[in-house]
């Protein structure tokens, strides 16, 4: 009786059709893309931050019908419309360059050396506008460009490195790549002292947590998440 009632349900449940990967589907109209993929019968097993992988790898181009635009989001928040064909793309490639921070400074000639492309920027907006945080992205590769280490930190601070800018840049700039290198920048040279963080760095040197660490690595899975689900949060 329970499963004819959900069959029931699911069938007055209003529907949509979305292409996923070129193949149509019937999906709930209410649902988030990352839903109407699982819906669909597809695993997510591994990439998306909510699937134990990491937040912004569930970035999505797509299209919808009588639209010649490309829009992008977050599989995880953005919902479905009718007639929307969609594609994944969980890793954008980028060229990561490796540098020492101890062999930079904290002004414009870090990103002279390490990201001289964002000097091609022709301020066109694009990264803006494909920013599915609605980060202001043009405006902290403006800044880089300056020099101004704390308003990129500032910035980009919400980034989750989707790679959504890099795809649709002219200038083929990694945003996302200058946004970490002025973080890094402004948390070595600029960001003011903690000492709370400097008491937790003496305690972990003088082992203090080894013994709760021990316990914690020899929990089962399901044990780590019912300690994880039941701390006391803020």
């Amino acid at each position: 009786m329970a499963e004819k009632q959900k069959k029931e349900k699911s069938e007055t449940k209003e529907m949509v059709t979305v292409l996923i990967m070129g193949k149509a589907h019937k999906v709930p109209a209410d649902a988030t893309i990352m839903g109407a993929i699982e819906y669909a019968g597809y695993q997510i097993k591994r990439g998306a931050g909510c699937r134990e992988g990491f937040c912004g790898a569930c970035a999505t181009a797509y299209r919808l019908p009588n639209d010649y635009k490309i829009y992008t989001g977050l599989a995880c928040t953005t919902l479905v419309q009718d007639g929307m064909w969609l594609a994944q793309l969980p890793a954008i490639p980028a060229q990561k360059p490796v540098y020492n921070l101890d062999e930079l400074k904290p002004d414009v000639t870090a990103f002279q050396r390490i990201y001289p492309e964002i000097f091609r920027c022709v301020a066109c907006n694009t990264c803006t506008k494909s920013c599915p945080q609605d980060l202001e992205v043009m405006d902290y590769i403006q800044a880089a460009k300056r020099g101004d280490i704390a308003a990129v930190m500032d910035l980009s601070f919400d980034c989750l490195s989707c790679g959504m800018c890099a795809i649709r840049c002219p200038a083929e700039i990694t945003q996302y790549n200058v946004g970490i290198l002025g973080r890094r920048l402004f948390g070595k040279y600029l960001s003011k002292k903690s000492e709370q963080l400097d008491k937790r760095i003496k305690e972990v040197a003088a082992k203090k947590f080894d013994k709760e660490f021990k316990e914690l690595m020899q929990m089962s899975e399901e044990e780590l998440k019912k300690k994880y689900y039941a701390r006391d949060m803020e």
